[in-house]
């Protein structure tokens, strides 16, 4: 078996990146990012690539650092309202942008996973979302048809590994990871933790390793917050 432990994110991406790839990217939020495989794809200088995801972080952070640097062509995201360099480059035709429903994307992901091509859903029936898709009648109620999304690479982030790639993730943090790991033509997986092959609950693996190509260990993290919200001391 080829060993899928690298030293670090750029040896891990190493005949991987090139210009124009379709990237599928786990997480929510900041929550769950794969942020040091991000941070070399910044650093590789590839450009005009395409990222599938939940969203596109925030300014400087995730993805948002991509847009800052203009390597992102395109964005297929569902939610991305924190992001003022997002919406500055959408808004001045910068960006391309498919807007995607978030339970879509994430059944496009899995499609694309399981080698469905597409699938019919009743959401965006009469939309925006709808428009230029072919729909159907299935049981008098009107559905579009979605694609399956078959990315070139897909990027992860984990709390467990073993050596083989069994990844387990942490509570929300597996929001997106999984079926984007799946779409991937090739997944590679940063982790906190990587433990002896063995030692992790069979019953308990969320990804098997047969998804995982490469894998590195990104610890230790620093926690980023989104909105930092505080309460006023003066009480009186």
């Amino acid at each position: 078996m080829a060993k899928k432990l690298y030293p670090d994110a750029a040896s891990a991406l190493d005949g991987l990146l090139r210009d124009g790839l379709l990237i599928a990217c786990g997480g929510f939020g900041l929550c769950g990012i794969p942020e040091r495989l991000l941070n070399a794809v910044r650093d590789s200088g590839v450009k005009d690539l395409t990222f599938a995801s939940n969203n596109a972080g925030i300014d400087n952070e995730g993805i948002g650092m991509l847009l800052r640097t203009r390597q992102v062509k395109k964005m297929i995201a569902s939610y991305v309202g924190e992001n003022k360099e997002f919406e500055r480059q959408y808004l001045s035709g910068e960006l391309e942008v498919e807007f995607c429903p978030q339970g879509t994307l994430a059944e496009r992901m899995r499609a694309g996973g399981a080698g469905i091509p597409g699938f019919y859903t009743r959401t965006g029936v009469g939309t925006l979302v709808a428009e230029g898709k072919e729909s159907k009648i299935f049981g008098g109620q009107e559905y579009i048809l979605e694609q399956g999304i078959f990315a070139d690479l897909a990027l992860v982030k984990a709390w467990k590994a073993d050596e083989t790639g069994n990844v387990v993730f942490r509570k929300t943090a597996r929001n997106f990871n999984v079926p984007a790991a799946t779409c991937g033509k090739v997944c590679v997986v940063e982790v906190e933790e990587i433990v002896p092959t063995g030692s992790l609950d069979p019953d308990a693996i969320h990804l098997p390793g047969v998804y995982v190509q490469r894998l590195i260990v990104g610890s230790p993290y620093d926690k980023k917050i989104e909105f930092r919200t505080t309460r006023s001391t003066d009480v009186g």
